[in-house]
């Protein structure tokens, strides 16, 4: 339980402030409300379908941050995964470390649940069938992790940095590997690895043309060996419009098939309706 309340802390955000790093819980530069009626031409190219909704630009140009969708009557919520795999983790995949979890996406599919999942270019790279798989499956969308799930500001929870100069080249990359591995549904969607930006991270992105999604809702699942724990910290934040982040990978995150096996059941008994981000935007 420290474990999941320490690493909980850590996905939760850093501090918001001038050009400090910030997380989920802080407060997004302003961003217009009103949705883009086109893709970028970036976003285009990468496969992703020209109807998925975009924020319109923040001040300055700054690329928008979605945390939740405005709160409203629509018993609605977004199950986000996060599939984390940084660049440098190839030697321990191929000592057999699982960074997929095979598992959870059929528990999904079982559920008919629709989800999002945030997919580092290298995930799809250690894992194209699935990323297919997952990428062509209606049920589900896949949006930008980066490539190397390396940090877009420091100090980032020990993550090694991206340079600036890099960052944008980074997501394209990832949007890439995508393509490579035959996604179809593809969103213009970014999360920023840990959770962490500043200012500087979203002019960099600018470009992109993508929205940075992040939560309100944090599972607890990483490294976390109760289900039941993880469940009930989701079944606590959940309001209309949240948004939830857990993780799609086996060997740091292995309860989370679990949790979902109640947290779905119990959230449609209260009478919600799953939603991918794509349509929690819409609201």
């Amino acid at each position: 339980m420290t474990t999941v309340a320490v690493f909980g802390a850590a996905l939760a955000g850093c501090g918001s402030g001038g050009g400090e790093p910030r997380g989920s819980l802080a407060a997004p530069p302003p961003a217009s409300a009103s949705v883009s009626a086109s893709a970028s031409a970036s976003a285009s190219a990468a496969g992703q379908p020209a109807a998925a909704p975009t924020l319109a630009a923040g001040p300055g140009g700054l690329t928008p941050v979605f945390e939740r969708a405005p709160a409203t009557r629509a018993k609605t919520v977004a199950l986000t995964f996060d599939a984390d795999m940084t660049a440098d983790q190839g030697p321990r995949a191929a000592r057999g470390e699982r960074f997929d979890n095979p598992a959870l996406i059929a528990s999904l599919r079982r559920l008919k649940v629709p989800a999002t999942v945030f997919m580092t270019g290298r995930w799809a790279e250690e894992y194209p069938d699935q990323a297919r798989s997952i990428g062509r499956d209606p049920l589900f969308e896949i949006a930008n992790h980066s490539y190397s799930h390396h940090a877009f500001t420091s100090p980032c929870y020990g993550l090694p940095a991206v340079d600036r100069q890099a960052m944008r080249t980074d997501v394209e990359r990832a949007f890439t590997a995508f393509r490579k591995a035959g996604a179809r549904n593809v969103v213009p969607y970014f999360r920023f690895p840990g959770g962490c930006y500043d200012d500087e991270a979203l002019r960099a992105l600018a470009p992109a043309k993508v929205t940075a999604v992040q939560w309100d809702v944090v599972s607890g699942d990483a490294f976390a060996r109760d289900g039941d724990a993880v469940a009930d910290q989701v079944l606590a934040g959940v309001r209309p419009g949240s948004l939830v982040v857990m993780h799609c990978t086996r060997s740091a995150a292995p309860v989370t098939e679990q949790a979902v096996r109640r947290i779905v059941p119990e959230l449609r008994e209260r009478g919600y309706r799953f939603v991918k981000v794509s349509e929690l935007l819409k609201s």
